[in-house]
């Protein structure tokens, strides 16, 4: 791992790594940019490598996000630095349904639950392949196999093909 990295990774409280860290108070000024980069497949990049040790790439995740300018930025409380993403910075890789809630487990090993706060959308780029809007501007996509096991619980409702969950409708076609 390169000195940035190390030094990053480093700045990062510990107490941030074991619960979400509160990027909403954390506004440093820009750093610059850094040679990450996250693919579409939501592999993460460094200096063309990739970053295998999913624990690092799970800190990064967790002090990610993306601003209004429409730019992704690591954001300590001392540093912010931009990175490259090609389409959704985070991959749901399994959808399970609890009670009335569909959950979606992340490439980062994080589950969320599917409802109005993080609610389910249509990628266009993708074929309509859903995606879930997550907090600080972030998102991920479905794999393909949780697409899959997302369109098994879909029923026909008001004509269209919609999943249920925490109380809230999202259409998939």
């Amino acid at each position: 791992m390169t000195d940035r990295l190390e030094s990053l990774a480093g700045s990062v409280p510990s107490a941030a790594q074991k619960s979400p860290p509160p990027l909403e108070r954390w506004h440093p000024p820009l750093s610059g940019d850094i040679d990450i980069r996250i693919a579409a497949d939501g592999s993460w990049y460094h200096e063309g490598g990739r970053i295998r040790r999913a624990p690092l790439v799970a800190l990064f995740a967790s002090i990610l996000r993306r601003e209004d300018d429409g730019d992704y930025y690591l954001v300590t409380p001392v540093e912010k630095w931009r990175i490259q993403v090609e389409l959704h910075p985070l991959v749901v890789t399994e959808i399970n349904r609890r009670d009335d809630t569909l959950y979606a487990r992340l490439n980062t090993g994080t589950e969320v639950a599917i409802g109005a706060d993080n609610a389910l959308f249509l990628e266009p780029a993708l074929g309509d392949v859903a995606a879930i809007h997550l907090p600080h501007g972030l998102s991920a996509v479905l794999t393909r196999a949780a697409w899959y096991r997302l369109v098994e619980s879909a029923e026909a409702r008001d004509g269209r093909l919609q999943v249920h969950s925490a109380g809230v409708w999202f259409p998939l076609q």
